[in-house]
């Protein structure tokens, strides 16, 4: 099979598809491996280390798109790139189309097998593939939501872990799944106060057998969530319903009730948001002031620190691309019931009734959708 990763195109984006180390696994199993030049460049991965991998470099990266049966990437395809997508072609890659109509019309259109990295679900329900950028955008979060607290800038001017004689700040945390428990791991050792709300008693307990007396735990509910967020210093999203659009659990007057200065990280924003006041920003413009609260919505955080992303995100993807390599798409995924959850689109029919359901759209089943 020809496999073939490109630059990505997405504002400030220096992660990569492929590694030179996953390169030349793919070599020795017998594939050929496309590489755009300059891809890994922000990575930390040189065009020397792909070539001596054996992958061969490719100075265009239409002719990587028009070449490989299978194109792996990292974010999302680009509006410059939605034109090299063709029928007969797998993609594989965070996609997160609940909050991009227009491009899964773009897939849809073209025919093309897209599998999403974060819908590849293990029957235990786990999603192995999200888990590495949860737990670097979690972490993130918490660091984050510490600088825009403070001063210059539109910050309240506060210390997340406060003094003897000054209290320390307030971290609400929405959900308690890998990002949420990563985000309280660095507040708590910051030293915040942190409330933690979720629907899953299960997982509230875990919370607090894993910092007990150091966090609150409680059920999610409009009037709990808009209570705590009175005396919020920093609000964390980190809610997620796989395939769909994030759940909208705090409303613009919860926002304004907050107070001038405090500080919204919507990680669940690559999926709409869990914040009615939030809109996706970029790496080199990451965050807008509205309601008098700083919000940062930046989709592709785990971008930022592109090397430990990178090593990360490809460990776990490797073994899959090894096997839809091997076997080719349909019997992959016919073969792997963890890899067909992830399909989100093929032969123009959406087959996760997620995104279907939050979209309007039919849903097909991956039998009926995949080409012979």
């Amino acid at each position: 099979m020809i496999v073939g990763t490109v630059r990505e195109l997405k504002s400030e984006e220096y992660r990569v598809g492929i590694t030179p180390e996953g390169a030349h696994a793919l070599v020795e199993d017998g594939n050929v491996v496309l590489v755009e030049r300059g891809a890994g460049e922000g990575a930390g991965c040189s065009d020397l280390a792909y070539a001596a991998a054996g992958a061969e470099l490719v100075a265009d990266a239409h002719d990587v798109w028009a070449r490989a049966d299978l194109i792996v990437k990292v974010k999302e395809p680009q509006r410059a790139e939605y034109a090299s997508i063709r029928d007969e072609q797998t993609l594989f890659t965070y996609l997160h189309l609940a909050a991009l109509p227009e491009l899964t019309q773009i897939l849809i259109d073209s025919k093309v097998t897209a599998i999403g990295y974060e819908t590849v679900q293990l029957p235990d329900g786990s999603l192995p593939l999200l888990v590495p950028m949860s737990q670097i955008a979690g972490r993130m979060a918490a660091e984050i939501g510490s600088q825009y607290l403070r001063k210059p800038g539109p910050g309240r001017g506060k210390l997340i872990s406060g003094l003897p004689g000054a209290a320390a700040a307030h971290v609400v945390v929405l959900g308690a799944g890998t990002v949420a428990e990563n985000a309280i791991q660095v507040a708590v050792g910051l030293g915040a106060r942190v409330t933690v709300f979720d629907t899953r008693l299960d997982k509230l307990r875990r919370v607090q057998e894993l910092w007990p007396g150091r966090t609150t735990a409680l059920m999610s509910s409009p009037l709990a969530i808009a209570q705590a967020l009175r005396d919020a210093d920093i609000l964390i999203g980190a809610v997620l319903v796989p395939g769909a659009s994030a759940p909208k659990l705090v409303t613009r007057d919860m926002v304004r009730g907050m107070g001038p200065g405090a500080v919204i990280v919507d990680v669940a924003i690559d999926q709409g948001g869990a914040v009615e006041t939030s809109r996706m920003t970029t790496h080199d413009n990451p965050v807008y002031v509205e309601e008098g609260v700083v919000h940062y919505c930046v989709a592709n955080m785990p971008g930022a620190v592109p090397v430990t992303s990178t090593a990360a995100l490809t460990a776990a993807t490797l073994p899959y691309v090894r096997r839809l390599a091997a076997l080719g798409p349909r019997d992959a995924l016919l073969a792997d019931p963890a890899l067909a959850s992830g399909v989100l689109v093929s032969e123009g029919k959406v087959i996760h009734a997620a995104l279907a359901h939050s979209l309007g759209m039919p849903v097909s089943t991956l039998a009926e959708a995949l080409p012979n």
